[in-house]
């Protein structure tokens, strides 16, 4: 069974200390690499037995366990250290909370944290398929729009993609909903509470 280059009693250094989600892609998002290290997950490795499995040389094996083990992927065995994997979750960054601007306003309590499910900073992350749902985010979205102002239909389409990528489904469901109205080329606010 092959071990790689390191002396055994080097082996502590190679831990994933300070290894952070991108060095860690960057070490995985290798065909040959993601391929041993899937195969590492699965016990030691032997190199030969698994470079026969994966259809590759030995050296492209060698190259792999050699690079897994420099960013300490591989315990002295050569098996996935799930510790590390576990490490580098760990350090992936959170969802991002919903930003205070969308909350703001005339919302009670479940319809902050209705808002709070579906946008991620102040980007809405989907369209919510039940009626009910959908409402309270195109009247959050119908906020954007002051009463008794009217707007091109590309001014309608950049304050909404400001929000979401479809913003004519959004421009869509707000009409549909009564929140905005359309004639003769423009748009405005018809519907949706109002703050005083």
């Amino acid at each position: 069974m092959f071990r790689a280059a390191v002396p055994r009693d080097d082996r502590s250094s190679l831990l994933p200390v300070g290894l952070n989600p991108t060095d860690f892609l960057r070490v995985v998002l290798d065909p040959d690499r993601l391929a041993v290290l899937g195969m590492a997950a699965l016990g030691p490795l032997d190199i030969e037995k698994t470079a026969h499995a994966l259809s590759m040389t030995v050296g492209q094996v060698r190259r792999a366990v050699s690079r897994l083990a420099e960013a300490g992927l591989l315990d002295p065995e050569l098996a996935l250290d799930r510790a590390a994997l576990r490490a580098v979750a760990e350090a992936l960054p959170t969802e991002e909370p919903v930003a205070a601007s969308v909350v703001e306003g005339p919302w009670t309590t479940e319809e902050r944290q209705l808002l709070g499910r579906y946008f991620v900073g102040s980007r809405l992350t989907e369209i919510p398929a039940q009626l009910q749902r959908r409402r309270v985010v195109l009247e959050r979205l119908a906020h954007e729009f002051e009463p008794g102002v009217r707007y091109r239909e590309k001014e309608v389409n950049s304050i909404l993609l400001a929000f979401h990528p479809d913003y004519a489904a959004l421009r869509r469901y707000l009409i549909d909903e009564g929140f905005l109205t359309r004639a003769d080329g423009s748009y405005w606010r018809s519907g949706g509470r109002v703050e005083v």
